[in-house]
């Protein structure tokens, strides 16, 4: 992990990170902000030294883009929206939480794309193979887990269409 700190577009230094470990049998991890990530038992039982680098770097990604402050304020102003719409259209607050959420959930959508598209660019950084590493680290979830199918309501884009977007990354 400490090589991708370094190649970061705002680096980290391993005093200011704090990786965190869930005793759960499931592959994932996610970024919490501020340098805290979190992975589970499963995710480093199961994955191979590249496919956790890959992991992390996509991770990695979601901090050095300001993914969760990003998501956390866009929530913060659909809330505040929410309440000044049933103000104006009585009613109306039993339906905009699930406009809100909905809203959310595309904009997280966008974000994996992004974070897929600068974890390999991180890995390039530190010298490895980026690209094939993460279209390869996307196939071994996809495996391993059944993937995700994307979907109106799903936060994630579908796992063939991140390994297709990763595929079509133009090479270094």
């Amino acid at each position: 992990m400490v090589p991708l700190l370094k190649v970061m577009d705002h680096p980290l230094s391993p005093g200011q990170v704090k990786v965190g470990v869930m005793d759960d049998p499931s592959i994932n991890a996610a970024s919490a902000g501020n340098g805290e990530f979190l992975v589970t038992t499963g995710l480093l039982q199961k994955a191979n030294d590249d496919q956790l680098r890959a992991v992390l770097a996509h991770e990695l990604a979601h901090q050095d883009l300001n993914h969760v402050q990003k998501t956390q304020t866009l929530g913060t102003g659909l809330s505040i929206g929410m309440i000044i719409l049933d103000q104006i259209i009585p009613g109306s607050g039993n339906l905009t939480p699930i406009a809100g959420e909905l809203l959310l959930r595309k904009y997280t959508r966008g974000e994996e794309y992004a974070a897929d598209k600068h974890g390999v660019q991180l890995l390039q950084r530190a010298g490895y193979p980026g690209k094939q590493m993460m279209a390869d680290t996307l196939s071994w979830l996809m495996q391993a887990t059944g993937g995700s199918s994307g979907g109106f309501l799903a936060t994630h884009p579908g796992t063939a269409d991140r390994i297709a977007a990763v595929k079509a990354l133009p090479d270094p």
